[in-house]
């Protein structure tokens, strides 16, 4: 599977996805996200204090899940979480890389939302199963 499978795999999938990350203490914790691609690289924004951006901060290993389908087919991507904040990055991602409106959950723009960050994930990995690997296993691998 090429990576632009995975993309494509996403967009049919559902606009949303689960993202999990693990606590220093060893917990996950999942919830879920509104994810944008940019070329290889996940957007997810979140609040720079959260549990993801906490958890993400202190343990880059992330894992993104697609959820399963009436059909039963499922994308998964396991990848290298690193948390943006800087005014660059916010303007870059606020005006064109998402397909909604960000400021539905932070009104203030990249300048007046000093509270809102994103949750880039480099991907390492992805496995796409259809009907939850019955009929097939696809996975990609960055080289």
């Amino acid at each position: 599977m090429e990576f632009d499978e995975v993309r494509t795999q996403a967009a049919r999938l559902s606009p949303w996805c689960h993202v999990a990350t693990v606590s220093p203490d060893g917990s996950p914790h999942v919830v879920p996200v509104h994810p944008a691609f940019e070329g290889r690289t996940i957007w997810a924004m979140t609040g720079v204090h959260s549990v993801k951006a906490r958890n993400a901060r202190a343990s880059p290993e992330v894992m993104l899940h697609w959820q399963v389908t009436e059909a039963g087919d499922n994308l998964m991507v396991w990848g290298r979480g690193t948390m943006f904040d800087d005014l660059d990055t916010k303007r870059r991602l606020w005006e064109g890389v998402f397909d909604y409106d960000l400021d539905l959950f932070s009104g203030g723009g990249p300048e007046g939302s000093p509270e809102t960050g994103f949750l880039a994930v480099e991907p390492t990995r992805a496995v796409f199963l259809e009907f939850y690997g019955i009929k097939g296993r696809s996975e990609w691998r960055a080289a």
